[in-house]
């Protein structure tokens, strides 16, 4: 009788790997409730979390170092933040409640999410989405099933400072390309991230097991 909800299909896999039967394990992933942002010039790269290992801040700073002109604000804090030190392309804006990150969200040309471990689904990654901001993410789980390189963002190879930094480069030097990749995200959001879209899929998970329970009860 019982369902398992996971965020995203990556998830979905782990869990039945684990040994959860697959047709109880559906799919219903985060959402937000934002309404369409404002047009606004958009200029830099944002990071916004945890500043800790699993979230590759080295690999940020590494690539961050080989990059001449690009500018980085970091929204967050945390046991790695010293490695972003001393770097005058990198403002750091400590811990920001949830509206000024927003603000950082609507104004930012790209958000950059490096991190080297497995994701479930960083709310970081639907609020920018709902922002119209594209992502710059790690080719690695859930998160190279949520961002469609080329289409909603850009994808590297995790860990890889050069590569991530190559991704940067080329964000800021295609700002056209890089706002029409927000507008897909935005569009995105509005199809499978939004609070509306969200309920409907809840409650047709809870009227399945609801469903069952009553087919059995006869």
């Amino acid at each position: 009788m019982a369902r398992y909800i996971a965020l995203n299909e990556f998830c979905r896999g782990k869990f039945i790997e684990g040994g959860l039967p697959a047709e109880r394990v559906l799919v219903r992933p985060n959402f937000v409730d934002f309404a369409v942002p404002q047009p606004a010039p958009r200029e830099g790269l944002l990071f916004v979390g945890r500043l800790s290992i699993e979230k590759g801040v080295a690999t940020l700073a590494e690539a961050m170092a080989l990059l001449s002109d690009a500018r980085l604000r970091v929204a967050g804090d945390g046991p790695e933040a010293g490695l972003l030190d001393g770097m005058a392309s990198v403002a750091k804006l400590g811990s920001l409640p949830g509206e000024a990150v927003r603000q950082e969200m609507s104004r930012a040309a790209a958000l950059v999410v490096p991190s080297i471990c497995y994701e479930n689904f960083p709310r970081t990654l639907v609020e920018a989405f709902a922002c119209g901001l594209p992502v710059i993410a790690s080719r690695i789980g859930a998160l190279a099933e949520l961002v469609r390189d080329g289409e909603t963002g850009l994808l590297f190879e995790p860990g890889n400072p050069r590569d991530l930094a190559d991704r940067m480069a080329w964000a800021l030097a295609h700002p056209e390309l890089m706002a029409a990749m927000g507008r897909n995200a935005r569009a995105q959001y509005e199809t499978e991230f939004s609070a509306e879209v969200n309920y409907r899929r809840l409650m047709e998970i809870y009227q399945e097991a609801i469903d069952e329970v009553k087919s059995h009860a006869h």
